[in-house]
């Protein structure tokens, strides 16, 4: 029997203190699942650290980064953060972004912390790991604000025009579980219509679960279901889906 095509999930927080998942228990998920790689996310100083503690541990990778969320604590956390974004197992800074559907801390200082970790990409020549949700049109305006700067959209779930914007910028287009269970028709148009070459799969775990099992803890081999779920809507094979995508995320990652 052929082994399936191997996976990678851009991006993860199987570190977080209440994933829900034991570590052992969820990279061995991963593993019978053909992940071949996994991307730690951090979203501020401390998670940072423990996606790099469990990167090393399970021999993934991680980004290290302070969420839009978190913004209020750049003060205190960026200086941890920029310490840890020259280690060997990092490979993007993030996530960081603009949320404006919460907006857990003021727009000005999500602002401010978007630019310094975009300036801290270009220091160390990492790309991004952006999360944007409300704020497109600010972020947009910030990215054209820089020069030689690269990154991933995250969970994208913006419209077809956006996508279209994100990826004049040369930004690739992150899709996750929540394809499988949203009602947006402007959602299916995105996932039928993003460019192969553009993509990368992630699942976001422990969140954003996908459907058909959705009320369960989400983990990284949940990432195939994602890409069969696209295999299906997009009238392409799960072999091809996971071919490109996984050199996709080889190429913007450097892995």
């Amino acid at each position: 029997m052929a082994q399936p095509q191997m996976l990678i999930d851009t991006h993860a927080h199987p570190h977080m203190e209440d994933c829900g998942i034991p570590p052992e228990q969820f990279a061995t998920h991963a593993r019978k699942a053909s992940v071949a790689q996994i991307v730690c996310v951090g979203t501020d100083a401390d998670d940072s650290q423990r996606a790099l503690e469990f990167a090393h541990m399970y021999e993934y990778v991680a980004s290290v980064g302070l969420h839009p969320h978190e913004a209020s604590q750049f003060q205190e956390d960026f200086s941890h953060i920029a310490s840890l974004a020259s280690h060997q197992l990092v490979v993007a800074i993030g996530e960081c972004g603009l949320d404006y559907h919460y907006e857990n801390s003021p727009r000005q200082e999500q602002l401010e912390a978007l630019h310094a970790q975009i300036n801290l990409s270009k220091r160390v020549e990492l790309p991004l790991i952006f999360h944007v949700r409300g704020g497109f049109g600010d972020f947009l305006d910030v990215f054209d604000q820089h020069q030689s700067i690269t990154g991933v959209v995250h969970s994208f779930t913006g419209d077809v025009a956006t996508m279209r914007a994100c990826l004049q910028r040369g930004l690739y287009i992150g899709l996750n579980g929540i394809m499988t269970f949203s009602k947006d028709p402007e959602h299916y148009q995105v996932l039928r219509e993003v460019p192969l070459e553009s993509l990368v799969l992630e699942t976001d775990a422990p969140f954003l679960t996908p459907h058909p099992y959705r009320g369960k803890i989400n983990h990284s081999a949940h990432v195939r279901t994602v890409a069969e779920f696209l295999s299906e809507k997009r009238g392409e094979s799960v072999q091809d889906i996971a071919r490109k995508t996984t050199d996709n995320a080889r190429r913007l990652f450097r892995l």
